[in-house]
C-alpha cells in the first residue's frame, strides 16, 4: 500500500525557516496536483498551498511571501519552504496528492501521516 511519506518538521524560533518534504513511498504512475495542509490545535485542517502538475502555485493569505511550495516531478516530490516562521503558523502539516497507478483511470487522493511543525515566541 503506497502512503505519502513527510518529513523536515520540528521546533523553530520565531522568524526561523523550515523545509517540509513529501513523496510516495513506492512506484506511482503519475501524480497531479499536490499540496499542504495544516491543522492547528481546535481549528480545522486548511489549505496552505498548492502546485499542479505544470507549476503554478496557489497559496492562502496568512502564508503568501513567507511560504513556497516546489516540486520535482523526476523525483514525485513536494517541499514546503517555510521562512518568517510564526507561532501562529504551529500545527501539523499534511501533505496532499492526487495519485494515479499503472491500469488506473482515474487519480485518487492521498494523505501523508502529518509532521508537527511548532513555532516558539
Amino acid at each position: 500500500q503506497v502512503q505519502l511519506v513527510e518529513s523536515g518538521g520540528g521546533l523553530v524560533q520565531a522568524g526561523g525557516s523550515l523545509r517540509l518534504s513529501c513523496g510516495p513511498s513506492g512506484s506511482v504512475f503519475s501524480i497531479n496536483d499536490m499540496a499542504w495542509y495544516r491543522q492547528a490545535p481546535g481549528k480545522q485542517r486548511e489549505l496552505v498551498a498548492v502546485i499542479t502538475r505544470g507549476g503554478s502555485t496557489n497559496y492562502a493569505d496568512s502564508v503568501k511571501g513567507r511560504f513556497t511550495i516546489s516540486r520535482d516531478n523526476a523525483k514525485k516530490t513536494v517541499y514546503l519552504q517555510m521562512n518568517s516562521l510564526k507561532p501562529e503558523d504551529t500545527a501539523v502539516y499534511y501533505c496532499n496528492a492526487l495519485l494515479q497507478f499503472r491500469g488506473w483511470s482515474d487519480y485518487h487522493t492521498y494523505w501523508g501521516q502529518g509532521t508537527q511543525v511548532t513555532v516558539s515566541s
